[in-house]
């Protein structure tokens, strides 16, 4: 792989501080850095795949489990710890001092038997353990000491146990009637789950907001989906993205099929703007609907909000191959979406999966109001616990638990460029 609307006390969710836009720039961002992901088939994003439990993040039973985690992380830390790896890049068959080190580090976090403990070979026995913790600070599941993977076994046991302890409380604020069926959007994990009576019925891969365009926390419910949509440029990505794009390139608008309207709702063509001043933020950008090209992919998910931030497919499915998955406006964009909106219609007459590509297919713009309502919860857990024993963290992208973890962020980014590699 290239690889609500409550909002919860700022105590709980570390503090909302939101970009100066929080409007999405949903695959626009990413073709105007050049890149091109529509053209790989990430959307399964199978190397990213590990076995997990079936507890949705926000449960009573996630609760439980995450008490019992900071208890068994007290004990690591009343023991002393674990030392540092080194970031001398391992991976099997390599050899030396930095493997042994790696070996006590892994058998400190319950990754490796304390069997394995000696030894100064990267064998298959520290490979498994090494997949075990990629698994468990969400990385993909190499085998391969990388620079991510370096940053997030690097952060000291105390640390980890005070980021239980922070999240065991944003965790706590869910634990009544969440209903039983919703959805949750853990923004530093880039994962929505679907939840139906306690369990997780899908969960998705998704992208969220970079760090100088944050994902809101709040909760709302999904009430309409939306196929085959126009997308509406918001007045930050003209500003920031597009107009930058232009006087580099004046056949962008034209080739991405971008269309320019004056107030009186009159199309303009891109030559009668002036792109050396910010006139053109005067003016309505607006996509084609087309999901080989349009920013929201086929279908755009509406979540009634303050912030005007939705969910949404993308063309560009090489994002839910990385690890870091930081790279929207504060909008969400979804991996297997035609998975995720099934569920939200499916008490909805008239929608089965058939009709639903049926939709698709149309290349029409059609609404599909939802029956029921269902509940959305955009979250901001970094820590938690499952009832089976596992133990998960992520990085802190945001910096809202206080701890100084967003130095894992371009370790993570660098993880990304790297894993092509291996």
């Amino acid at each position: 792989m290239r690889f609500r609307i409550v909002t919860l006390p700022a105590a709980i969710t570390g503090g909302i501080v939101l970009a100066a836009s929080v409007f999405s720039a949903p695959a626009l961002s990413q073709q105007l850095l050049g890149q091109a992901e529509w053209q790989q088939n990430y959307d399964s994003a199978q190397r990213n795949q590990t076995t997990r439990a079936n507890t949705p993040t926000l449960s009573p039973d996630a609760v439980t489990a995450t008490e019992q985690a900071i208890i068994q992380y007290s004990t690591i830390v009343n023991q002393g710890g674990w030392g540092q790896v080194s970031k001398e890049r391992l991976r099997l068959g390599s050899r030396g001092p930095a493997v042994e080190a790696l070996r006590q580090r892994l058998v400190a976090s319950g990754d490796l038997d304390a069997s394995a403990v000696h030894g100064d070979i990267f064998d298959s026995y520290v490979e498994a353990g090494l997949r075990r913790a990629q698994s468990r600070y969400g990385l993909s599941t190499t085998g391969v000491l990388n620079a991510g993977t370096v940053a997030a076994l690097n952060v000291p046991a105390d640390i980890r146990l005070r980021q239980l302890e922070v999240n065991l409380v944003r965790l706590r604020s869910y634990s009544g009637n969440i209903g039983n069926k919703y959805v949750i959007v853990n923004i530093p994990a880039a994962v929505v789950e679907t939840v139906s009576n306690n369990r997780v019925v899908t969960r998705h891969a998704a992208g969220v907001g970079k760090v100088d365009r944050q994902s809101p926390i709040f909760n709302s419910k999904v009430t309409e989906i939306n196929f085959n949509p126009f997308w509406t440029v918001p007045a930050s990505i003209i500003r920031k993205d597009l107009i930058p794009k232009m006087r580099k390139d004046p056949t962008y608008l034209t080739d991405n099929k971008i269309r320019i309207f004056n107030q009186q709702g009159e199309e303009l063509q891109p030559s009668q703007v002036d792109w050396n001043t910010y006139e053109a933020t005067r003016y309505r950008f607006r996509q084609d609907p087309g999901a080989d090209l349009n920013s929201m992919g086929f279908v755009r998910i509406n979540i009634p909000n303050q912030y005007g931030v939705y969910m949404h497919d993308t063309p560009a499915k090489g994002i839910f191959g990385d690890d870091f998955r930081f790279v929207s406006s504060g909008c969400v964009r979804l991996q297997n979406v035609r998975d995720y909106i099934t569920f939200l219609l499916e008490d909805t007459p008239g929608w089965d999966r058939n009709q639903i590509q049926a939709a698709i297919d149309s290349g029409d713009r059609i609404d599909a109001p939802i029956s029921n309502p269902v509940p959305v919860y955009w979250t901001y857990i970094t820590a938690w616990a499952t009832p089976d024993g596992q133990v998960q963290f992520r990085s802190d992208i945001y910096n809202r638990d206080g701890l100084g973890l967003g130095g894992q962020i371009a370790a993570l980014e660098a993880s990304d460029s790297e894993a092509s590699e291996y």
